[in-house]
This record gives structure tokens, C-alpha cells and sequence, in this order.
């Protein structure tokens, strides 16, 4: 779900974005690039665009495939998992949206398994500096 969402509001970012378009580039990073800075608007590994991202957990702490300077937009939804009959269900919400720059010392290594991909997470104040950087939040009604 994080990556379907996250591949949503990317594409909508990029629709409604005056300078912002979509990194062609298969699985390149960022996500949103710099229209015109990259030839063919494709780029491997660049510098010049947001990184876009999505999670259920409060607060925006998201695992990245590496430490590096970006910047980094973060939504946070929720879904209601446990209202039964299911199709009682409410629907799927934005709780909370960040957006900051952050850099390569604001990650923490995460140990990977056999079967798994190496991950950064931002640390605990690298998430502080992601949390400054809130666009938006949920009322607690």
C-alpha cells in the first residue's frame, strides 16, 4: 500500500507542479526531479528534486534504500483495518505530511537480513528536523 501511495502522490505532485516532473528513470531517485536538469528528465542517482515517501506510522519515520542529502516528503495515512463488516469501513485518510531537507548524517544503517535490502532510517533527530518541516496534521477531534 505505502508504495502504491507513494507512486499516487507522486504522479499528482508532478501533474499539478509547475517545475517538479517525474523521475523517468526506472526506480531512480529522487522521485520528483528538477524539470530539464537531467537529460530526458531521467536521473540514476541525483541531487535535484524530492524523494517521496509513504508510511502509517505517526511521525513520518521512514525506511529509505540509503543515507543520502535530499529532499525528503513524507505522508503519513491511516486505514481502517478492523471495522467489520469491512465494507463499513471508513476510507483511507492523510493523518500528516512532511517535507525537509535533510542530509547523509541525519540516517541511521539499518542491519539487513539474508533476504533483505540494505535500509537507512533518519535518527531521532533527523526525524525531529522531518517533523519541523510539516505541512500537515490531522486535527485530534
Amino acid at each position: 500500500m505505502s508504495g502504491l501511495i507513494s507512486d499516487m502522490a507522486t504522479a499528482s505532485l508532478a501533474k499539478f507542479s509547475r517545475a517538479l516532473v517525474e523521475n523517468t528513470y526506472f526506480n531512480g531517485h529522487p522521485d520528483l526531479i528538477v524539470q530539464g536538469i537531467y537529460k530526458n528528465n531521467a536521473v540514476q542517482s541525483g541531487s535535484e528534486g524530492v524523494e517521496i515517501k509513504s508510511t502509517r506510522k505517526a511521525g513520518g519515520a521512514v525506511d529509505t534504500h540509503g543515507a543520502r542529502q535530499q529532499y525528503m516528503c513524507v505522508f503519513v495515512y491511516g486505514v481502517d483495518n478492523a471495522t467489520e463488516p469491512a465494507s463499513e469501513r471508513s476510507a483511507m485518510r492523510f493523518k500528516e505530511v512532511y517535507l525537509a531537507q535533510v542530509m547523509e548524517s541525519d540516517f541511521r544503517s539499518n542491519s539487513r537480513s539474508s533476504l533483505g535490502t540494505k535500509t537507512a532510517t533518519l535518527h531521532k533527530s533527523g526525524v525531529l528536523k522531518l517533523r519541523e518541516g510539516w505541512i500537515y496534521k490531522e486535527s485530534e477531534s
